[in-house]
């Protein structure tokens, strides 16, 4: 991988499983930094974001006002971080638990408090052209109302 998220070869249309590998990881890298534009440089200009037990949205514009909204409603940082691709380096997978806070209520969940939360969570990615083309989240969202008091 090179400075920026592209894959070393610039020839190929897809990266190598090593490379979507560590594309992941500069994904969550960004996340953990609170680097949001380095993590839409990471995005494919028409990315489908796969919000858990959510809509799908599409495009760099929708993935970051969800990133603004989750920013303004929680502070979370990804933890034990374990990152997987196949061979062809098209598709990736990481799972990881998020540690976070709970900062203001979002629409239709129980009033924020300042809960603390720690859940796991799995996410599929889908990369071409060099950038992440698809992320998809899933968590158990009852766990998380339980722990928030919900």
């Amino acid at each position: 991988m090179r400075a920026g998220g592209e894959c070393a070869i610039l020839t190929i249309m897809n990266c190598t499983q090593s490379d979507t590998e560590e594309l992941i990881q500069l994904y969550y890298e960004a996340f953990n930094a609170g680097d949001r534009p380095g993590m839409l440089r990471l995005l494919g200009q028409n990315v489908i974001h796969d919000i858990n037990q959510g809509a799908s949205v599409a495009g760099l514009e929708a993935f970051e006002r969800f990133l603004g909204h989750m920013d303004r409603c929680y502070a979370e940082q990804v933890e034990d971080l374990v990152v997987m691709a196949n061979e062809a380096g098209n598709r990736g997978a990481a799972e990881f638990y998020i540690r976070g806070e709970y900062l203001v209520t979002d629409e239709g969940l129980p009033p924020a408090e300042g809960q603390r939360y720690h859940i796991r969570v799995g996410a599929f990615f889908d990369v071409a052209e060099d950038r992440i083309q698809r992320v998809t989240n899933y968590y158990n969202l009852q766990d998380w109302i339980r722990q928030v008091g919900g």
